[in-house]
Parts: structure tokens; sequence; C-alpha cells
């Protein structure tokens, strides 16, 4: 599982996940330190990257668009520091690989993960 990560999140949590065997890049390391979301996921969808985020707009641009990817795992758990947020990644990849390599959207808290698959299908009535 190939993996960038969102502007706001440690780098030192990248080198942690290098070290475990992880392919995972910044997005300071490939020049998007300022660019947009769209951009972004563009990058990730083109590499085959889950984007890695604090920013529910990656969330909300898919389900708008109607996208199947990238995969997009948003974490919702405050000042994480790079060891921990290394951690928390490889477990939330221990436990839904599958569904990130179809397309999801993951969002993670202290006390649960939420797995939407992609595309997000509105609600018929």
């Amino acid at each position: 599982m190939k993996l960038l990560v969102d502007q706001g999140l440690p780098r030192s949590a990248v080198q942690r996940l290098r070290e475990a065997g992880v392919d995972v890049l910044h997005v300071a390391e490939c020049g998007f330190t300022t660019a947009s979301d769209r951009d972004i996921l563009d990058l990730a969808y083109r590499e085959g990257r889950v984007v890695v985020t604090l920013d529910a707009d990656f969330h909300a641009l898919l389900a708008i668009s109607g996208a199947q990817g990238p995969s997009v795992i948003r974490v919702r758990v405050e000042r994480l520091r790079g060891d921990a947020l290394a951690t928390l990644l490889r477990w939330v990849l221990d436990r839904c690989a599958e569904d990130l390599g179809s397309g999801a959207l993951v969002t993670v808290t202290e006390n649960q993960m939420r797995i939407h698959q992609l595309p997000v299908r509105g609600r018929e009535h």
C-alpha cells in the first residue's frame, strides 16, 4: 500500500512508516506543499497512493465527484506525534488494506473507524 501524507501531519511519521516497510511520501517531498486538494488527489490517483489527511475536504471532493479513487484516510485524532501517527496508520492499513485497495474513504477517530466504499452513492428515496 502506497501512501501520500498531506500537509499538517508530521513528517517524522513518514520516516517511521518507511522503517516499517511502507512506501510513503509527504506532500512536501514532491513539491505539493501548497497544492490544492484536487491536485493532491490527482497525484495520488496517478501514482496509486492513498491520501492521509486531517482535512474533510478530500472526502467531500470524492463524494461529490462520484470518483472511484483514490482512497483517503482522514485522521480525526488531534495532536498526534510522528510515532503515534505511524502506529495508527499501520493499524488502519492492517485492517483496511482490501477496502483501501478497491477505493474507500476511511475516517479514524480515537474510538472508532468508519469505512465508506467509493464511489459514494446518494440515498435513494
